[in-house]
């Protein structure tokens, strides 16, 4: 079936490992939007982070963002879906990480908070160096964010909440306590030191899904691209999701393509291929 729509996970994925998008992607994208195809950015960021070297991308109208927690038409900055993570989902997940020795990012609005400690020194929580340039520049220092967390909760204004975790055996344990413990929540992770929580109807795949429907296209049409567990959700779903080679394992296991790694103009090789089916 021809493609008629790409829905393209950013960081590890379309942005290399600097962060930036190559002109080799930059050239691909256009390419495909020049064909009628609808290129869809599908990040866990916020709108207010997304890249302006995307968002400059003529064509460009819709985007998924906060892992599926919001759907914005980019030209008239309208939300066409949007969910806020519920008060009483909120309370529980702090009660069970609070004493973990973890720290916090909070979503508002489309704009990003994270725990002033976190912000200073993103490495001694658990990020890679590679990603402290960005924390700074996207994430305001906030020093009370438990405090902060609830007040926005409390005012239905939090669209969803991220868990600082260093350690891989401690994000799967409380990953796991979270899942049990907490309904409502949809739990999922982009990189390696957070845990990210929303509504339950979140997710990249509900929000493709609801996207194509809203804009009348096919998900048999559907192309994704992705490299975290948070994507494996929109490859499953998508007619043809293709994984890059420096994806999750669980991104892989819903892939059915690989391409190349994100440093490697991945995204620009699969787009290339799914032009000439």
């Amino acid at each position: 079936m021809k493609i008629t729509s790409i829905a393209l996970d950013l960081d590890g994925t379309a942005l290399n490992s600097r962060g930036e998008l190559s002109i080799g992607t930059r050239r691909a994208v256009a390419e495909a939007l020049e064909r009628g195809i609808c290129v869809i950015p599908a990040s866990g960021r916020p709108l207010g982070s997304l890249p302006e070297e995307i968002l400059a991308i003529p064509g460009i109208r819709y985007a998924i963002t906060s892992n599926g927690t919001a759907v914005v038409d980019l030209y008239t900055g309208r939300y066409l879906r949007k969910y806020t993570l519920p008060e009483p989902a909120c309370e529980a997940v702090l009660g069970l990480t609070g004493p973990e020795n973890v720290a916090y990012e909070a979503f508002v609005d489309g704009k990003a908070y994270a725990q002033k400690a976190y912000v200073e020194d993103p490495v001694r929580f658990g990020a890679m160096p590679a990603a402290v340039g960005y924390i700074r520049r996207t994430r305001t220092p906030v020093d009370d964010m438990e405090s902060f967390i609830r007040e926005h909760a409390g005012a239905d204004e939090l669209d969803c909440l991220d868990v600082v975790v260093r350690g891989e055996e401690k994000k799967k344990r409380l990953w796991r306590l979270l899942e049990k413990e907490v309904p409502g929540i949809y739990v999922t992770s982009s990189v390696p030191q957070l845990l990210e929580v929303s509504h339950s109807e979140a997710g990249k795949g509900p929000a493709l899904g609801f996207l194509l429907e809203h804009l009348g296209l096919k998900l048999q049409g559907a192309a994704a691209f992705g490299d975290g567990d948070n994507d494996s959700g929109m490859l499953g779903l998508a007619g043809i999701g293709i994984a890059m080679a420096n994806a999750s394992e669980a991104c892989i296991r819903a892939a059915d393509h690989m391409a190349g790694s994100n440093d490697e103009d991945g995204v620009a090789e699969g787009i290339r291929w799914l032009l000439e089916l």
